[in-house]
């Protein structure tokens, strides 16, 4: 377990040889070195998790070197394996891996292919160091490296004006919740004197109570930096216009890195979360209204990327929901489901949209189902799971899970809630499947596949399956067990999956030319409009931010504008122009004018003196 350090420095040498290149590497060369040293970090994770079952999962801690040593405030780099650490590692480094030999294939050809490879490397390595820090200020650098890489990866094609301002808009949302989240670690180490993970587990059950208003200012900081990273409600407009960059990267920030930061972050802090349980109310209240709002706009989206993006939302917001319910385990088993069925949706998509001539609309595709089968089954798998149809998928039996503990722990709301969310759920992915792959062909395809493009789906696709669910995390001995009485399981079970079939009849009743009279009619009427268009926007989110922040913001700067010392600082710049002028004046090129210049700046040398 002491090689732990190399998950990191792989994938950051790679960054680094593949920045200082210049673009003299050949595709081959970065291809290599991005894929490559993404592969050896997948091969150090997998001999440190055997040897952590090896040791009988117990707690290993590196220590690297001190970091910051200023009288109190003593922060070491320091590296923690446990069962979450490497759940949440073997997804970053596995999945990783998968979309990285992907994008080989799928960024070939494009401008900016090393510096795509340098970008996730140094992606990857900062989403490690988030994982595996020890403490909440290491924690903090990987979490802001994060969000840098995806504001790198986001604007990536750069020499269009709506990439920039999207990448923007992310990084921008997502620094009010990091702003947030270093109060937090202010408040941590003001009151408990240190940031370790371990002690804080130790000193706050005898330092803090149940109703101490510190504790619960503490949770409340550190729910906002999640629910900024995480996009949930109501910091969750920058994902969906965050599918502008290439797909393998929507891949990278949906399934592997960035969104599930969030989740980590409140399951690692769980025992200051376990004091205040409003609190952890509130995590399962955002959860819920956020996995049903982002349904609810999936279901009239026409771009097959904004409808991943808005299911991305939903699932996450289910493992809110979980974790708000203190049912830890099922929250980071749906983190790993989801992280292998959206993997292989994102990456199914970049295939489509490559063979569609780079087209993203669904309504523009269609009866693709034989010129693209392979796709098809993808898309089938990876729908069904996201769905959550029975017994076939991975994604039945992590969501089950959540399900099932809404009525453990008597939430009949969030449970009609969740139940809800699966009916929605299954209505907007069918209906994508059906609109692309059904009906009569739209588009003419082109496809140009190799091996590099077919083995992470056909990897993906077979985790995306019941294979997929015996990856149960080993976090036995990281969270307190939950004795949940499993009377009615089988109940839930059955009426979930009677809600996906209807939720599949539904999708193909609105796929059919029969319906779309009544449809049409629907669609048309003023409410029916309405609440097309409130969906179609994100519920108006976008809206309301531009004319209450950007709007105000822009208001207060052009009244401040005219302020005296801005005044001033204008005329000391026109003042320094004209001084400017002048030296310009006197550099003419004439000797005669710099002989008379120094004889005149003689004569004031020699006056001064006999002044003095």
């Amino acid at each position: 377990m002491n090689l732990i350090y190399l998950t990191i420095i792989f994938p950051f040498l790679g960054f680094l040889l593949l920045s200082f290149s210049n673009g003299y590497y050949s595709d081959r060369i970065s291809a290599l070195i991005g894929v490559g040293s993404i592969g050896l970090s997948g091969i150090i994770t997998v001999l440190v998790g055997y040897d952590f079952f090896l040791h009988n999962q117990t707690s290993y801690s590196q220590f690297l070197w001190n970091w910051i040593h200023v009288n109190k405030l003593n922060i070491s780099v320091k590296l923690i394996l446990d069962g979450l650490s490497l759940s949440m590692l073997s997804v970053v480094t596995g999945i990783g891996f998968l979309i990285h030999l992907f994008s080989s294939w799928y960024m070939q050809g494009k401008e900016g292919y090393s510096r795509f490879f340098a970008y996730t490397n140094l992606f990857i390595a900062s989403m490690i160091i988030l994982i595996l820090a020890d403490n909440l200020l290491l924690m903090f650098l990987g979490w802001e490296c994060v969000g840098f890489c995806s504001y790198l990866l986001i604007g990536f094609y750069y020499n269009q004006l709506k990439n920039c301002q999207s990448a923007l808009k992310a990084f921008i949302i997502t620094r009010i919740g990091d702003i947030f989240l270093i109060v937090a670690l202010i408040i941590v180490f003001n009151q408990m004197g240190t940031l370790d993970f371990s002690e804080i587990s130790h000193l706050v059950i005898s330092k803090f109570s149940n109703n101490d208003y510190i504790i619960h200012i503490i949770t409340l900081l550190l729910l906002a930096g999640a629910i900024g990273k995480s996009a949930q409600l109501p910091l969750q407009t920058w994902l969906p216009d965050a599918m502008v960059g290439p797909t393998p990267v929507s891949a990278l920030i949906h399934a592997a890195t960035m969104v599930t930061a969030g989740v980590y972050l409140i399951a690692r802090t769980y025992d200051l979360f376990l004091l205040t349980p409003e609190v952890l109310n509130l995590v399962s209240i955002i959860g819920a209204i956020t996995l049903i709002l982002a349904s609810c706009s999936a279901i009239v989206q026409t771009d097959v990327k904004r409808i991943l993006a808005y299911s991305t939302m939903s699932q996450i917001g289910y493992m809110f929901l979980a974790l708000g319910l203190t049912a830890w385990k099922a929250a980071i088993f749906h983190l790993i489901t989801h992280a292998f069925f959206k993997a292989l949706l994102f990456l199914s998509a970049g295939s489509l949209i490559t063979s569609c001539n780079h087209q993203q609309n669904i309504f523009k595709m269609g009866g693709l189902k034989k010129n693209l089968p392979f796709l098809y089954i993808c898309f089938l798998i990876g729908g069904a799971s996201l769905s959550s149809i029975p017994i076939i998928t991975a994604g039945f039996y992590s969501k089950k899970n959540i399900i099932f503990t809404t009525l453990a722990t008597n939430n009949i709301t969030l449970m009609l809630i969740c139940l809800f969310g699966t009916l929605l759920t299954s209505i907007y992915t069918f209906r994508m499947i059906f609109t692309i792959f059904h009906g009569k062909e739209k588009i003419k395809v082109q496809q140009n596949t190799s091996i590099n493009h077919y083995i992470p789906l056909i990897v993906l696709l077979l985790l995306s399956t019941c294979i997929g669910a015996l990856c149960v995390p080993p976090l036995d001995k990281v969270f307190p067990e939950n004795n949940f009485n499993e009377t009615g399981t089988w109940i839930l079970e059955i009426i979930s999956s009677i809600l996906i079939f209807i939720g599949i009849l539904i999708a193909a009743i609105l796929h059919s030319n029969r319906y779309n009279m009544i449809i049409n009619r629907i669609t048309n009427s003023y409410l029916g409009n309405f609440i097309y268009v409130l969906w179609h926007k994100g519920w108006g989110f976008d809206l309301i931010y531009d004319k209450l922040f950007v709007k105000t913001y822009l208001l207060i700067a052009s009244i401040i504008r005219p302020d005296p010392l801005n005044i001033l600082l204008n005329y000391l710049g026109s003042l320094l122009c004209l001084i400017n002028k002048g030296l310009l004046i006197i550099e003419n090129g004439y000797l005669r004018w710099y002989i008379l210049s120094l004889s005149m700046g003689m004569l004031a040398i020699i006056i001064l003196i006999f002044m003095v």
